[in-house]
C-alpha cells in the first residue's frame, strides 16, 4: 500500500485534467444525458464531484488547524447550493472548486503534509489517508461521465495501481453481506495481486501471497483486470461493462449483488 502523500495527490492532478479534458467540450444535451451513476445525469456527477471539493477543502482546513472535521449540518447548505445550478453551471463550477481543493493540497510542503492528521468516517488519516479518500471518489465518478460518453472507458491506471492495494479497507465498508459463506481465490492483472475475498455476516478482500498463502482446499477462482475488480467493488461492473474474465464455481451475478455500489 502506497503511504506516500505524493503518488495520491498525482493521482488526483491526473484524474482532474481527465475530468476536464471530458467535460469541457461537452453541450447541454451532452451534460443532460444519464451518466452511468444511477438517476444521475452527467451535470449531476459533476455537481456531485464539486460539492465534494467544497467538502475536502473543509476537511483539509480542520486538518491543517487541527480543529474537528464539519458535522453534517454544515454539507446540506454546500448540496443545495449545487443542486440549485443550471447544468452548464454545474460543470463549470465543479472543475472550478476541483481545481481550487486539488492546488491546496498540491501548495502543501513536506512538514504540512506530514503534519496533517484527521479522523473521519472513523479513521485516523494522514495526508495519503484523506487524498486516498479524494482519489476513489474522483476516479470513479470521473469514470461514471466518461463511459456515458465512451463505453469503452476505463478507470485510469494510475488511480487502479494505488486503489487496488486498499480496496480490502473499501470492501468492508462497501459490501452489503448476503449471509452466503464463499471463499474466493481472486487474481488480478495490471497489476498482478492475489487476495481471498470472504463472503458470509461480513465481506474481507484479504491479500494473500500467491499459494504459498492459500489454504491446501481447492477454492473456487475469479481472475479478472485489476480495474475491473475495483468497478466490481464500488457496484459498476454490469455485464455489459465486463471485460473478458475467468470464473471458476463463481457466480459473478451473486458477487455483483453484494456490491450495489455508492
Amino acid at each position: 500500500m502506497e503511504t506516500s502523500p505524493g503518488p495520491w495527490i498525482g493521482a488526483l492532478r491526473h484524474s482532474h485534467d481527465r475530468l476536464e479534458a471530458i467535460v469541457e467540450p461537452l453541450d447541454l444535451g451532452q451534460l443532460e444525458q444519464p451518466s452511468y451513476a444511477s438517476k444521475w445525469s452527467i451535470a449531476q456527477v459533476l455537481s456531485h464531484l464539486g460539492s465534494q471539493a467544497e467538502i475536502f477543502g473543509l476537511w483539509l482546513d480542520a486538518s491543517l488547524s487541527g480543529s474537528e472535521p464539519p458535522s453534517q449540518e454544515a454539507f446540506g447548505p454546500i448540496w443545495d447550493s449545487w443542486n440549485a445550478r443550471s447544468p452548464q453551471a454545474q460543470a463549470a463550477d465543479a472543475l472550478h472548486a476541483d481545481q481550487i481543493a486539488l492546488e491546496q493540497m498540491e501548495s502543501l510542503d513536506e512538514d504540512q503534509l506530514a503534519g496533517l492528521h484527521l479522523n473521519l468516517f472513523g479513521m485516523d488519516l494522514d495526508a495519503a489517508g484523506l487524498a486516498r479518500i479524494r482519489v476513489g471518489e474522483h476516479a470513479v465518478h470521473t469514470w461514471d461521465v466518461a463511459v456515458a460518453l465512451d463505453p469503452a472507458a476505463t478507470i485510469a491506471p494510475d488511480a487502479v495501481g494505488l486503489l487496488i492495494d486498499t480496496l480490502g479497507q473499501f470492501i468492508g465498508r462497501a459490501a452489503k453481506p448476503d449471509g452466503v459463506q464463499r471463499r474466493i481465490l481472486v487474481s488480478t492483472t495490471d497489476p498482478e495481486r492475489d487476495f481471498i475475498l470472504a463472503t458470509g455476516e461480513s465481506v474481507t478482500l484479504t491479500p494473500t501471497d500467491g499459494e504459498a498463502g492459500l489454504p491446501e482446499l481447492r477454492l473456487p477462482e475469479l481472475g479478472l483486470p485489476a480495474e475491473a475488480l475495483i468497478r466490481l467493488a464500488y457496484g459498476r461492473l454490469d455485464p455489459a461493462h465486463t471485460p473478458p474474465v475467468h470464473a471458476s464455481d463463481v457466480d459473478l451475478d451473486e458477487l455483483r449483488a453484494i456490491f450495489p455500489g455508492i
